[in-house]
């Protein structure tokens, strides 16, 4: 069925309830006021309502056509919209990137980034993720996303992306003061920490094999969402486990863990910055900034 209503009338009948009349209206349309009478009086013939009471110096919508424009206006823009995002399109600028950050980092240490690029007027939309340790490498290969702060280790098989180190991260196995390994005498062998729980948080990878670290074979496992649930978990003795170096001894210093020596200590794991080699303008802007925060600023 086709469609009574047309763009191009419901831009009219905006223009008109904007500047109070017809005459106003054709001016700021650049039409004369008779072709702007044409397209409402044939869109009330064919919707079978009045839009305008005609009556007094102001063209004023009738209940009908407050309606229409009320509507409309939402239809105008979503065209406006469309229309900006196919031009996008063609001039190789991404309508929309979502950007993976890890669980170990603080999102809002890009929101600075975020605001530059705002400022540059690419009208591209940004998503951003939160991932937990192999996730951020799932979004990246499965399209998630199109960049991940803070992917770790080694990249899956495969290619089509592109990395560059962020900095090494250092992990220190910590526990509540109240926890029994924390008064047990140190190194902590394998054998003390495998009759405790330990706290986990969860890979958040949807199609790799998800990952795990330092669980010991045998061992309780407490599955957390991401590391500020782990590290909660950790101070209120739920478990032990390793956390990020940074984070640890802020939180010893407040008493609120103790820091333990073990025989085999977790290795330290290089964070990295991935992307999809296949990029727009848009992602090449973003990524020349990302490049630039230091894993400090990165870091809780």
């Amino acid at each position: 069925m086709n469609s009574k209503i047309s763009l191009d009338a419901l831009e009219v009948i905006d223009a008109i309830a904007r500047k109070g009349s017809f005459a106003a209206a054709a001016e700021s349309l650049y039409r004369v006021p008779s072709a702007i009478t044409y397209v409402v009086r044939n869109l009330e013939e064919d919707l079978g309502v009045s839009l305008f009471n005609r009556t007094g110096h102001r063209a004023t919508l009738t209940e009908a056509g407050a309606e229409l424009l009320r509507e409309g206006r939402h239809l105008l823009r979503a065209a406006s919209e469309l229309e900006l995002r196919v031009k996008r399109v063609a001039t190789g600028v991404e309508t929309e990137l979502s950007i993976a950050v890890s669980d170990l980092f603080r999102p809002e240490a890009i929101y600075p980034v975020l605001e530059q690029f705002y400022a540059q007027g690419f009208g591209t939309r940004i998503r951003l993720l939160r991932e937990v340790y192999g996730g951020s490498w799932d979004a990246l290969i499965t399209g998630r996303a199109d960049i991940s702060v803070g992917a770790p280790g080694d990249g899956p098989p495969g290619g089509g992306y592109t990395t560059k180190p962020i900095g090494t991260l250092e992990f220190l196995f910590a526990v509540a003061p109240h926890h029994p390994l924390a008064a047990m005498a140190e190194p902590l062998q394998n054998d003390d920490i495998r009759q405790h729980r330990s706290v986990s948080a969860a890979d958040t990878s949807r199609n790799l094999p998800p990952r795990t670290s330092g669980i010991l074979s045998g061992q309780d496992v407490l599955t957390v969402p991401d590391m500020q649930s782990k590290l909660q978990a950790q101070i209120e003795g739920l478990g032990v486990g390793y956390l990020p170096k940074a984070l640890a001894e802020t939180y010893a210093r407040h008493g609120k863990l103790v820091i333990k020596q073990v025989t085999e200590t977790k290795p330290e794991a290089t964070s990295f910055l991935a992307w999809r080699s296949n990029g727009g303008k848009a992602q090449q802007w973003l990524l020349k900034r990302l490049e630039q925060l230091t894993l400090e600023e990165l870091l809780p």
